[in-house]
């Protein structure tokens, strides 16, 4: 029995304004290459697989396709919501999805209703835990103190007990939970935003220890939090800050004893990252940033004073620079100023002027900004001695 962890897919995002949905279909190919060439008999999606509530029609019919490939190359798709995802929109037409072999969990009435896939000795049974709003989810779980914590335990007694009724029946199971949470000992990056309001509502690993295997989602970083408990991250990357990470998710393999590997899977992307830092000159000339002409940059500029058209410098040869950053090396430029202290230093009109130009756009006046301020204040000046 094999199972793709994934989550975090975030159809329809954008990146620094780029669309990204031709990377996530090629994200989907490889994919669906995946559950052919290793045989995969579930493929699990712990959230997100949208990035937001109202997805575009575009958006939808990636998703619809998905699916449908997914399915058609032999695997049963298990599909949990997450924080970004309409739990009531997603789960629609679940009842009907699920005779094709989609199983959707996005209700808390769903949450200890496993999908029971046979195996050799135990089968496997997959959970999915929707993501839990507290405020939301405590009542519906009958929870009082309406926290992270508390609705996930809640959640995870429910299952804990299905698989003891299970055993006493003598139908024993090889367990796997699915759930968009943040537990503690994960590592966080840029581009996941906070599953609580004020702070990041964390739950503790050992809420999961004894599952066979739990999936998770939220954090965009492929980790193991301990061998059977695990981040897929996202497929592709959604920020600069995830320019080195392996994107991809985790084969499970099950025999009849229960979880017996766990392997990394790795999908390339369509674009790679390049987080690039030094003075415009260096930057342009060094011959080892090559490959970062292909790339999607991230570029901080070091110079001691912002080069002029910089970005447009910069995109000669890194064409696909979205991100431009300042930040003077050494601190040459000296703690920030307001404008209005700025102001109170002017010692003249010119003074004023070329303070300005030069707090807006960090670079002073050059010679002939000057002379072309010099020229218009004259003219002011004798236009109102004329009037």
């Amino acid at each position: 029995m094999r199972l793709l962890h994934t989550s975090d897919w975030h159809l329809g995002r954008s990146f620094h304004g780029v669309g990204m949905l031709d990377a996530q279909a090629d994200f989907i190919d490889a994919l669906v290459d995946t559950v052919r060439e290793e045989r995969v008999d579930a493929v699990l999606i712990a959230g997100d697989v949208y990035d937001r509530a109202l997805p575009a029609v575009d958006t939808v019919r990636l998703l619809d396709s998905a699916l449908e490939r997914i399915t058609g190359a032999g695997a049963v798709v298990v599909l949990s919501s997450g924080n970004h995802d309409s739990a009531a929109r997603l789960g629609f037409g679940s009842a009907l999805f699920e005779r094709a072999g989609v199983h959707l969990r996005t209700r808390y009435e769903d949450i200890a209703r496993p999908v029971i896939l046979p195996a050799e000795g135990r089968p496997v049974a997959i959970y999915g835990i929707p993501y839990l709003e507290p405020r939301l989810a405590a009542g519906e779980l009958g929870v009082e103190v309406p926290n992270h914590f508390s609705v996930t335990a809640a959640a995870v007694q429910r299952i804990r007990e299905d698989i003891l009724a299970r055993e006493r029946a003598g139908e024993p199971v090889a367990s796997v939970v699915t759930a968009h949470t943040f537990a503690s000992g994960g590592i966080s990056s840029d581009s996941e935003r906070d599953l609580a309001v004020g702070g990041l509502g964390a739950v503790p690993l050992d809420l999961f220890e004894e599952f066979s295997y739990t999936a998770l989602g939220h954090l965009h970083g492929r980790q193991q939090l301990s061998p059977t408990v695990r981040y897929s991250g996202s497929p592709i990357p959604y920020s600069f800050s995830e320019a080195r990470q392996a994107k991809g998710g985790w084969l499970l393999e099950f025999d009849g004893g229960g979880l017996a590997s766990v392997e990394a899977v790795t999908w390339p992307a369509r674009r790679r990252l390049a987080v690039l830092r030094g003075k415009l000159e260096d930057l342009l000339a060094d011959p080892d940033l090559a490959e970062a002409e292909e790339a999607y940059c991230q570029v901080t500029l070091t110079d001691s004073q912002r080069p002029a058209k910089a970005m447009e410098l910069l995109r000669t040869r890194f064409p696909d620079t979205l991100v431009l950053a300042f930040d003077p090396e050494g601190g040459a430029r000296g703690p920030a100023q307001t404008y209005s202290q700025r102001l109170a230093k002017a010692t003249d009109d010119l003074d004023i002027c070329c303070g300005f130009l030069e707090h807006v756009r960090s670079r002073s006046a050059a010679d002939e900004e000057k002379d072309l301020f010099i020229e218009i204040l004259n003219k002011v000046r004798e236009a109102e001695a004329a009037q």
